[in-house]
This record gives structure tokens, C-alpha cells and sequence, in this order.
């Protein structure tokens, strides 16, 4: 595979696992804001949003260009569970998540100069029943107010209060790298 390739993104997580994959790309920017309209389904969601920023992505296009972005939802309870603003909401969403199974929901967008592909992985993950101690001590270990659902897959309240995933743990993680990777050689 030799395109000069972007990942559009700010996830340390999204540019190891692409790193991981043994693909060598460029980290790139695009500035929106994360807004869809209402009504949406949840699997659009996050694939409106990884076109809004391959569309607004500030990459210099030519032939060989080849732009990725991706956006991940959690949905738990008929609505979206985004990134937390602080301690308390993030103690929210993990006490919502607390006992139950949720969706995790990456889209996808892959760009070139004259073409582009979306696409969305749906992962189910359930938590067990997670003690108030564990929570705050996860929040105040990790800080997790920059994921989706305030957890990350990877980290100890992962290991600890996963039960169970069906689907890519990956796509958990921000990136479903199996479906990315086939999807990418058919691309190219």
C-alpha cells in the first residue's frame, strides 16, 4: 500500500492502533464541530460526523492522498453518551453504563482526491455491576474526559468491569482495525 496517508485525528489510541496495523501515515487536522442533526439514527451518527471531518480535513489533496477520520459513540439508554466535561459526569455515565449492555459505534471515512467511503462497526460491550470505589478511583486515575462513555476499553475500569464484548474490541477502543484494513486495500 504506498498513498500518503492522513489520519485526521486527536486520539493517541486511533494513531497506535493505525501505527499497529503497520501502515505508515501522517497525522493530520480538521476543526468542527461535533453536531449532528437530531432524528438521527445511531449508527449515522458517527458517520456524518467522520465525513464532516474528512470534508473539513487540511490536507493538501493530490492523487496519492489518502484521508481517514473516524468518530465513536457510545449508546446506552436511547441516547448518545459523549465525551464527559468533568468528575460528576463522567461518574454519571458510569453508573448509567453500570450493569448493562451498551453499543459502541465508530464510523469511518476513508477520502481520496476523487472519492470517498463511510462505513460504521457496532460493537455490544457489558459492564458488570461497578462499585461507586471503582468508579471514582478510575476517574481519578485516568481522567477519562476524553472518551466517549468516560471509559476506555484498555485501561482498568476495562479490565476490571468489562464482562463481555461481541464485535471488535478494537472498535472500542476508536477503531475497528479489521474492517479499516480490508476496507483500505479495497480503496486503494
Amino acid at each position: 500500500m504506498k498513498k500518503d496517508i492522513w489520519l485526521i485525528s486527536h486520539s493517541p489510541r486511533r494513531a497506535q492502533l493505525l501505527r499497529d496495523l503497520d501502515l505508515e501515515f501522517r497525522i493530520g487536522e480538521a476543526h468542527v464541530e461535533e453536531i449532528y442533526p437530531a432524528g438521527m439514527s445511531p449508527e449515522d451518527i458517527p458517520v456524518y460526523l467522520s465525513k464532516l471531518k474528512a470534508d473539513a480535513a487540511e490536507v493538501p489533496m493530490t492523487d496519492d492522498t489518502l484521508i481517514i477520520t473516524a468518530d465513536t459513540i457510545v449508546w446506552a439508554e436511547g441516547r448518545v453518551l459523549g465525551k464527559p466535561a468533568d468528575a460528576a459526569e463522567a461518574y454519571s455515565m458510569l453508573r448509567l453504563l453500570s450493569g448493562k449492555t451498551h453499543q459502541v459505534i465508530t464510523g469511518v471515512t476513508l477520502r481520496s482526491l476523487d472519492r470517498s467511503k463511510s462505513f460504521y462497526v457496532k460493537s455490544d460491550v457489558t459492564f458488570r455491576v461497578l462499585r461507586d470505589e471503582d468508579i471514582h478511583r478510575y476517574i481519578r486515575k485516568c481522567r477519562p474526559y476524553d472518551k466517549a462513555g468516560a471509559y476506555g476499553i484498555q485501561e482498568w475500569i476495562g479490565m476490571v468491569g468489562v464482562e463481555s464484548v461481541s464485535g471488535s474490541f478494537y472498535n472500542v477502543m476508536g477503531l475497528p482495525t479489521s474492517r479499516v484494513y480490508e476496507e483500505i486495500r479495497e480503496f486503494l
